[in-house]
C-alpha cells in the first residue's frame, strides 16, 4: 500500500492503520525476545504466572493459527498448539527450546507479513475462516481485518506481561 494522504480512501487508511499497529507490536516483541536469555523467559513474569518461555511459545501458535484464519495457508507449526494454548504452563508436556521458539517467532511473521503485504483492500473485509456465511452476513465485522485488530492487542497484552522480565536499570 502507498503512502497515506487526505484523498485515501477510509477503508486503505483502516486497513494501514491496523497492519501499522501490528508491525509495531510484532517489532516490540521481537525486540524484547532478542533481549532477553534463555535463563530470563525462564522466568515468571509475576508470582504464580506463566513464564516467559511459555508467553513466546502461547504467541508463537497463535500467530501460526492466523494462517488458515485468514485463508493464508495451514499451521507452520501445529504441534505447538497443545503445549502453547490447550495446555497451560508447566504442563509437563516437551516443549521446543528458547532457541528454537524464537526461529518459529521470526518465520511466521515473516510468512504472515508477506501474505499481509499482498492482501488486497476488499479482501480484509470478507469473512474469516471460523465464521459461517450465514453468521458473517448477520455480523460484517467477523471479517479478517477485525482477526488482526484482535491479534494486535493479544500481542499487546502479552507484551505489557513479558516487560517485567527485563531487568530493572
Amino acid at each position: 500500500m502507498s503512502d497515506v494522504t487526505t484523498e485515501t480512501p477510509v477503508k486503505e487508511l483502516f486497513i494501514k492503520m491496523t497492519v501499522d499497529a501490528w508491525n509495531t507490536q510484532v517489532a516490540r516483541l521481537t525486540k524484547l525476545f532478542d533481549a532477553l536469555s534463555d535463563e530470563q523467559l525462564a522466568t515468571e513474569t509475576a508470582p504464580d504466572r506463566n513464564t516467559g518461555t511459555y508467553l513466546l511459545g502461547h504467541l508463537v501458535a497463535v500467530t501460526d493459527g492466523m494462517l488458515p484464519l485468514l485463508g493464508f495457508g495451514e499451521k507452520l507449526y501445529p504441534q505447538l498448539e497443545k503445549p502453547f494454548i490447550t495446555s497451560p504452563d508447566r504442563s509437563g508436556l516437551e516443549i521446543p527450546t528458547v532457541a528454537e521458539l524464537k526461529k518459529h517467532w521470526t518465520a511466521i511473521n515473516t510468512k504472515l507479513s508477506e501474505h499481509i503485504a499482498a492482501t488486497s483492500t476488499d479482501e480484509w473485509f470478507t469473512k474469516h475462516n471460523s465464521v459461517s456465511a450465514e453468521d458473517f452476513a448477520k455480523e460484517p465485522h467477523r471479517n479478517k481485518l477485525n482477526i488482526l485488530i484482535n491479534r494486535t492487542n493479544h500481542n499487546s497484552y502479552h507484551l505489557g506481561q513479558l516487560i517485567y522480565l527485563k531487568p530493572k536499570k
